[in-house]
């Protein structure tokens, strides 16, 4: 019985020697591979069809140039190769659900960025604090994602709505100007002219009328004709969609009514739609020949190479900040992609991109940015009004209110 117990006690023994030494090796194999390098994998959510197909290509390029740029054209950071992968949200926040949970659980991506829509983004956020992984926004812009919908985990590039319309503010507002708005009467023109109205009575302007008008209408006429009574300096326009109002604005003359039009410059397709407002003073986000930046000479140099002489649009240079935001969080952290740890390092984070200097605000991870007050002017050989730089707005005076409950 003794002899058998001792047999026994000897093999227990090799065995657990055997089982720890496995351990052992298998740690040392796993720290081996680690300090030689690895792979980061992000995932990048965008309506790469559909609707919204053409912020999705901007988004894409811009991004792709962006991890070039950032990585000397080398596809890593901290010793770490950096692969992409990409999804089509087709503008449908059920769809962008389950491809980011695809990214997150079979892919196993350690960043997200996303999304073309503000739909899609929130309904993704609550899976990147589920799953503790950073998610930049670009370029949705609802103030809701960095707002009441805020979660640790989220970083935006992409403005939001009320830098929009701090933008605008700052483009014509003073104290004293009298301001009437024009709006689709639904969330988007409501959130849109609150939005203005606050900034422009914070530098002392005066909003005398407040007029919208139904997004499906095809004549606004009579709406036009309540701005001219109102007798303001200027009518700041918030719209979106083939059916704006551009055309019926210069047919009534408002301006030679002593009436300055004002509204945001967009893409370039939607420009063309603009040529009634040539000589309107508003603000732009972006357009490739406003920033003064060794980066956005890189990137206009670059898109034209690349695309077929094409220059970067509006999304453009958002898809390429989210791209360097990653790469600098990444060189901050050396290598190290957990969400946990990388939170603090990025709050307050700067990085250089085609606009100028970002920064995420620590208060709610919103990137404070350069915006532009412009003036759209014809210009030869180009078939749309081109936005001329009157002066760039800076982070400061576009910053927008903190929302979040954090």
């Amino acid at each position: 019985m003794k002899k058998w117990l001792a047999i026994l006690l000897v093999a227990v023994t090799l065995l657990l020697a055997a089982c720890g030494s496995d351990k052992k090796t298998s740690g040392s194999s796993s720290e081996k591979d680690e300090k030689e390098g690895g792979t980061i994998k992000v995932g990048v959510l965008a309506s790469l069809s559909g609707a919204l197909e053409s912020y999705g290509k901007q988004t894409k390029q811009g991004f792709e140039l962006g991890l070039d740029y950032a990585t000397n054209g080398k596809m890593e950071v901290a010793g770490k190769k950096i692969e992409v992968v990409w999804e089509d949200t087709e503008t449908k926040p059920e769809v962008a659900v389950q491809k980011a949970t695809k990214l997150l659980e079979d892919d196993g991506v350690d960043f997200l960025v996303g999304s073309s829509s503000s739909g899609d983004t929130l309904a993704v956020l609550p899976l990147a604090e589920e799953y503790e992984k950073i998610m930049i926004v670009e370029p949705a812009v609802a103030d809701s994602i960095t707002g009441a919908e805020f979660n640790p985990f989220i970083f935006r590039t992409a403005r939001n709505s009320s830098q929009d319309a701090y933008a605008a503010a700052a483009a014509i507002a003073k104290k004293g100007t009298k301001i009437a708005t024009f709006a689709p009467d639904y969330s988007f023109g409501w959130d849109g002219v609150k939005a203005f109205k606050a900034a422009a009575e914070k530098l002392g302007a005066e909003v005398v009328l407040e007029e919208y008008a139904d997004p499906a209408a095809t004549d606004f006429t009579s709406n036009l004709q309540k701005v001219v009574k109102a007798k303001p300096e200027y009518l700041f326009v918030v719209w979106a969609g083939t059916n704006s109002p551009w055309n019926q604005i210069a047919d009534l003359k408002l301006t030679e009514k002593g009436i300055k039009i004002s509204t945001g410059a967009p893409d370039i397709a939607a420009l063309q739609l603009m040529k009634p407002l040539v000589g309107m003073e508003g603000f732009s986000v972006y357009y490739h020949t406003l920033p003064k930046n060794k980066v956005n000479d890189w990137l206009v140099e670059e898109h034209k190479k690349r695309f077929n002489n094409e220059v970067p649009d509006l999304f453009t240079p958002g898809g390429f900040s989210s791209a360097v935001s990653i790469v600098e969080a990444l060189k901050k952290s050396d290598g190290n992609a957990d969400g946990n740890t990388l939170i603090p390092l990025m709050e307050g984070m700067s990085f250089e991109t085609p606009k100028g200097k970002m920064t995420f605000r620590k208060e709610d991870h919103q990137a404070l940015q350069p915006m532009y007050s412009i003036k759209l002017e014809e210009q030869k050989g180009v078939d749309y009004p081109v936005p001329v730089l009157i002066r760039e707005l800076t982070p400061d005076e576009t910053a927008p209110p903190i929302q979040n409950k954090k």
